[in-house]
C-alpha cells in the first residue's frame, strides 16, 4: 500500500487551514500532493478566524443539523488532542488556555444546554461548571448572567499558525502554485487531471465551491476587533469568554480571546448573507455595538487600547445550509471539503485525516 500511495499524484484546491492540513496529512501518508490556490496567508479567511477551538455547535450557531454535528464531534475531537502536541512548540502559535462560557439562564433548566455542557465534560481538560466564575473574572454583575463553566481549549493564533503551516506544507515536499481555479469541478476534472498530472482532486475551496461544485453556498460575515494585550494599559487577559449567541437575529453574541502573546480579540458578528469587508469601527454600528457589548460585559476593558495598524478584521466564513461537505463525489475522483463556517480551525485536523483515509481507500 504505501509504495502505491508514493506514487499517487493529488491536487489539493484551496490553501486555508483547511487546504493546508489536508496537502499535510495527505503528503504524510505518502501521496504526492500539489497545492493551487488563488490566495494564501495573510489574504485569507482563516487568517481572520477567531480560531477558538469549541464543541459544536459553535457559539456563533448555524450548525444545528444532528447528522452533521455528529461527525463534527469526532472531527474536533481529533483537532483537540492534535492542538495539544502542537501546543508544545511555541513557534506553531497555538496556546492551551482556560475558556469560559456564561449564560443567561442556569444551564441545568436548559435541555439543550444541558445536554452539549454534558457532552463537552466528558472530552475536555479541567472542565469545571460554577456560577462562581461570573464573580471571579470580575465580569459585569448587572448584565443577567446566571451560569458559567469553563475548560482549557486551544486558541491559535492564526497569523503565525498559517505561516508555520505553510512551511510545514512545503517542507514536506508538497509542491504550492498560486492559480485561480474556476468553473464546474466536474465538468473540468478530466482536464486539470491532465494539466496537474494528479490522479484525484480534493476541493478544500470554501466558498468557491459556489462554482467549483455548483453548491449554494453563502457567507457568513465575522468581525473581530483587535485590543493590545501587553499590560500596558489594562492588566493582561490570558483567559477566554463567550456568552453564545442564542436570540435569533439579535446581535448578543460576546465573545473575547488571546491571540499569541499580545493581542485580544472582541467579537462577534454573525451576519448571514452579507458578502462586503468594507466595513470597520467608523463606518458600521454593528461593530461599535460589537465593542459595547464586549466592555459591557467585561469593564476592565474600559481601558484597552484598540490596535492603530490594524483595528478591525473582517472576514467571510463559508457555510452551507447542510453544513460540512466532506465526501467523494459520485462518479468521480474528487473529494470534497468545505462548508466549515466558522469551525473551520476547529474541524481542520479531523477532517483533514478523514479525506486522507478517503484517498487512500479511493487511489488504493
Amino acid at each position: 500500500m504505501r509504495s502505491m500511495m508514493n506514487n499517487a499524484r493529488v491536487l489539493v484546491i484551496g490553501a486555508g487551514v483547511s487546504g493546508l492540513t489536508t496537502a499535510l496529512c495527505l503528503r504524510q501518508k505518502g501521496f504526492q500532493v500539489t497545492v493551487v490556490a488563488a490566495k494564501f496567508a495573510p489574504s485569507i479567511v482563516s487568517v481572520v478566524a477567531g480560531a477558538l477551538w469549541e464543541w459544536p455547535p459553535a457559539v456563533c450557531g448555524f450548525h444545528q443539523d444532528q447528522r452533521s454535528l455528529d461527525r463534527s464531534k469526532q472531527w474536533c475531537m481529533i483537532s483537540y488532542e492534535k492542538f495539544f502536541d502542537l501546543a508544545e512548540n511555541e513557534r506553531t502559535g497555538v496556546f492551551v488556555r482556560p475558556v469560559t462560557f456564561y449564560f443567561r439562564y442556569e444551564v441545568q433548566a436548559n435541555p439543550r444546554a444541558r445536554h452539549k455542557m454534558e457532552e463537552i465534560r466528558n472530552h475536555v481538560k479541567e472542565f469545571r461548571h460554577d456560577p462562581a466564575w461570573i464573580t471571579e473574572h470580575q465580569v459585569n454583575p448587572n448584565i443577567g448572567l446566571r451560569d458559567a463553566y469553563t475548560h482549557l481549549a486551544p486558541m491559535v493564533d492564526t497569523d503565525a499558525y498559517m505561516s508555520w503551516l505553510l512551511k510545514q506544507v512545503q517542507e514536506a515536499g508538497c509542491t504550492v502554485l498560486t492559480q485561480f481555479i474556476d468553473g464546474d469541478l466536474r465538468e473540468q476534472e478530466r482536464q486539470l487531471k491532465r494539466q496537474f498530472g494528479v490522479e484525484a482532486i480534493v476541493n478544500c475551496s470554501g466558498l468557491g465551491a459556489r462554482t467549483l461544485a455548483n453548491d449554494d453556498m453563502y457567507p457568513l460575515r465575522g468581525a473581530l476587533i483587535r485590543v493590545k494585550n501587553d499590560g500596558s494599559s489594562m492588566p493582561r487577559i490570558t483567559e477566554a469568554h463567550t456568552v453564545p449567541h442564542e436570540t435569533g437575529d439579535q446581535q448578543d453574541l460576546v465573545f473575547i480571546a488571546p491571540r499569541g502573546k499580545d493581542m485580544l480579540l472582541l467579537g462577534g458578528l454573525t451576519e448571514p448573507n452579507e458578502w462586503s469587508m468594507k466595513i470597520n469601527l467608523e463606518n458600521y454600528a454593528p461593530i461599535q455595538d460589537m465593542l459595547a457589548r464586549c466592555v459591557e460585559f467585561l469593564p476592565i476593558l474600559k481601558k484597552a487600547r484598540i490596535d492603530p495598524d490594524e483595528p478591525v478584521r473582517v472576514g467571510l466564513r463559508p457555510l452551507r445550509k447542510e453544513n460540512v461537505r466532506l465526501e467523494l463525489e459520485n462518479g468521480t475522483q474528487v473529494i470534497h471539503n468545505y462548508g466549515h463556517g466558522g469551525s473551520g480551525v476547529t474541524f481542520s485536523w479531523g477532517c483533514a485525516l478523514e479525506v486522507t483515509a478517503l484517498m487512500e481507500t479511493l487511489l488504493s
